[in-house]
């Protein structure tokens, strides 16, 4: 007889946390939008579990027994290539966030996220985009301005974008502020500008930096030193 999870349609989800009524929770919360088809509660257990699994996404607890998250993804990162690999914690500290993103994670969310919104986290990420709030995108594209991740690409001056040349300074400013997370609503007001207005630079952005979504726009933005 095939189980509800069994007819699910959403992505696979493995579930790593240390406390069973946060586990819980979470699978609550995905509900039938995905396939839980594992837990776990250590580091241990949790990388056994998903070698075995082999799921589309992991929902990863930062501060767990026997190293926390990013042991569980550093084991398997390289073993798992397919796997990717989604933060969900209770901190929301500078120092959590950079570790696991630059461990492999895709993405990094807190626990006060709501239902529709992990749901919605989860899919992005198995489709292979990247996933943070705001203030959280801010922490990652920060450190990899100081030196991060971004250091080992070319230097700025060697991969500008000709691009860069076609937008407006209305346009950068746009830019710069979707690259780092913001939504459109809070866009506009900080540049005291209407939504409707922010969407209309947002299209001329993209299309004239020949780009497809807000994802690419951040990692374009990254890799030209321009946050």
């Amino acid at each position: 007889m095939t189980s509800i999870e069994e007819r699910s349609m959403g992505p696979r989800v493995f579930v790593v946390d240390d406390h069973a009524m946060v586990r819980t929770g979470v699978r609550a919360e995905l509900g039938a939008d995905v396939t839980v088809v594992g837990e776990a509660a250590d580091v241990g257990t949790a990388i056994e579990g998903i070698r075995g699994a082999r799921p589309d996404v992991v929902l990863l607890d930062v501060h767990m027994p026997g190293g926390g998250g990013r042991a569980v993804l550093e084991a398997l990162r390289g073993e798992l290539p397919e796997v990717k690999w989604l933060a969900l914690s209770v901190s929301d500290a500078a120092e959590d966030v950079i570790a696991v993103i630059r461990a492999g994670a895709r993405g990094y969310v807190t626990k006060t996220i709501s239902g529709p919104d992990l749901v919605d986290a989860v899919r992005r990420v198995a489709d292979g985009d990247v996933v943070f709030s705001p203030r959280l995108a801010g922490f990652v594209l920060d450190a990899f301005a100081a030196g991060g991740a971004v250091a080992q690409e070319p230097a700025a001056e060697e991969v500008s974008d000709p691009g860069l040349d076609l937008l407006s300074a209305r346009e950068r400013e746009v830019m710069q502020l979707l690259a780092r997370g913001y939504t459109y609503r809070e866009i506009g007001s900080r540049l005291f500008i209407s939504v409707k207005t922010v969407e209309s630079h947002a299209s001329n952005v993209l299309r004239k930096l020949q780009l497809s979504n807000r994802n690419e726009l951040t990692r374009w933005a990254a890799t030209n030193r321009l946050l």
